[in-house]
């Protein structure tokens, strides 16, 4: 959260920002809150410092053997100071409520990077990588090649669990669980410390990472005990610090963890009902990184490098984009976006989105380390992206290695992990 001291310092950022994003935030709201605030505090402070004098006056007259009637209405006063104070306190925790939680609806300032832009079709192209070509004369797209080969079955999915689901069966099933090993074996080999998390977790650690409030919908609550299914493993590994403090010399903290995660998709209705593009529930290996300020952009490329490495390693083309600022999500400063070649589609999708978050999410968490520059405790910045989302590499892979009769050659860095298996030809 960006808080009332942020905001006053930056201003003039944050209003470029929005301005950029096309966010319609009032920030009118938050001064008008600022200023009742900060009038109530001063309210305060002087009752309070009236209290304390007449509190003394009290002590002077006991001391001094006063008139009784004097002591009698000064304690009067005094009394009647203290509800006074009482009420203004509840009036100020209100307008402290209200401006906390308006405050968690502001997005976070955009890096001077970014560029200006409405919508997807200004985001820019930073690289690319292979050749994006079809494979087969009629490349088809992954669902009628798995449900072909026996590998997917959604009809039944949907028979027990509704919509956006599905069932891997066999060696497709294989490949899934292949994919992930080799991605943590990837991202472990390169340093990050791999974690297994809950699954579940409080609407603090939801809110910390931005998903609360103003991304409610998207989520699965359980009533039962008010708790949220992970949209994503960002929630609760970069929820690992919450309210701590780190040492300097720990920084950066890497890490990297394999999860299910859970989406309503309630903005996406209509969009990619076929396939395994978007469903409630899909996999993905996570990569989160703690950092000092001063290298959490060398951090991105870092962490964006480490997905571009596995697409390479299992040969599958794709492009790299920078988000603009239309496009560009409410809690990253920059992002960029790895988008894989689907022949298919005949189109370029998306696999990795991988993002600097400055201290936007710390702030919300409170996650700091000791600072030997400022001699206090400041923020880090926190950076996550998939490495990658499993089932959208799983599609990719069918798509890239189909053979014209149907069947589907395994990634050569695979087959290890496959147990040598080297081609999918079907399964009853």
């Amino acid at each position: 959260m960006l808080d009332q001291g942020f905001v006053e310092k930056n201003r003039t950022r944050i209003e470029s920002a929005l301005k950029m994003r096309g966010d319609r935030f009032n920030l009118k709201e938050i001064d008008l809150l600022i200023d009742r605030r900060r009038n109530l505090q001063k309210e305060r402070d002087d009752k309070k410092a009236q209290s304390n004098q007449l509190s003394a006056k009290i002590g002077q007259l006991f001391q001094s053997k006063g008139d009784p009637a004097d002591i009698e209405v000064a304690k009067s006063q005094s009394a009647e100071l203290k509800k006074e104070i009482q009420a203004l306190d509840h009036r100020f925790d209100d307008i402290d409520q209200e401006l906390k939680e308006k405050l968690l609806y502001l997005p976070n300032v955009l890096h001077e990077s970014v560029c200006q832009g409405n919508s997807e079709e200004d985001n820019v192209e930073i690289m690319t990588w292979g050749e994006p070509t079809a494979p087969v004369k009629k490349p088809k797209e992954h669902d009628d090649l798995a449900i072909a080969l026996g590998l997917l079955d959604i009809e039944r999915a949907s028979k027990i669990s509704g919509s956006r689901y599905s069932f891997l069966r066999g060696v497709g099933a294989r490949m899934e669980r292949a994919l992930v090993n080799l991605m943590l074996d990837m991202h472990r080999e390169a340093g990050y410390q791999e974690m297994s998390p809950p699954l579940m977790v409080h609407d603090l650690a939801m809110i910390g990472t931005g998903q609360l409030p103003k991304f409610a919908e998207d989520a699965f609550r359980v009533e039962e005990t008010g708790s949220y299914l992970i949209p994503t493993a960002e929630v609760p590994v970069t929820n690992f610090f919450h309210n701590e403090i780190l040492s300097e010399s720990e920084l950066p903290h890497r890490f990297t963890a394999y999860t299910p995660c859970f989406r309503k998709e309630a903005g996406s209705y209509g969009k990619d009902t076929k396939g395994l593009i978007r469903q409630h529930q899909f996999h993905k290996v996570e990569l989160v990184q703690f950092v000092h300020p001063s290298q959490s952009y060398e951090a991105l490329e870092e962490l964006s490098g480490q997905a571009q490495k596995v697409l390479e390693a299992l040969k599958l083309p794709y492009r790299k984009i920078s988000l603009c600022s239309g496009d560009i999500g409410f809690t990253a400063a920059k992002t960029y976006d790895l988008e894989v070649w689907l022949p298919g589609q005949g189109k370029y999708r998306e696999i990795s989105s991988c993002s600097n978050f400055e201290d936007f999410q710390a702030r919300r968490a409170n996650i700091r380390f000791k600072s030997s520059e400022s001699k206090k405790n400041d923020f880090v910045h926190t950076l996550n992206g998939s490495g990658l989302a499993v089932g959208r590499t799983w599609l990719a892979i069918l798509e890239n290695y189909q053979r014209e009769d149907g069947s589907i050659k395994v990634p050569d860095v695979l087959v290890p992990y496959m147990g040598g298996i080297q081609e999918i030809q079907g399964q009853d």
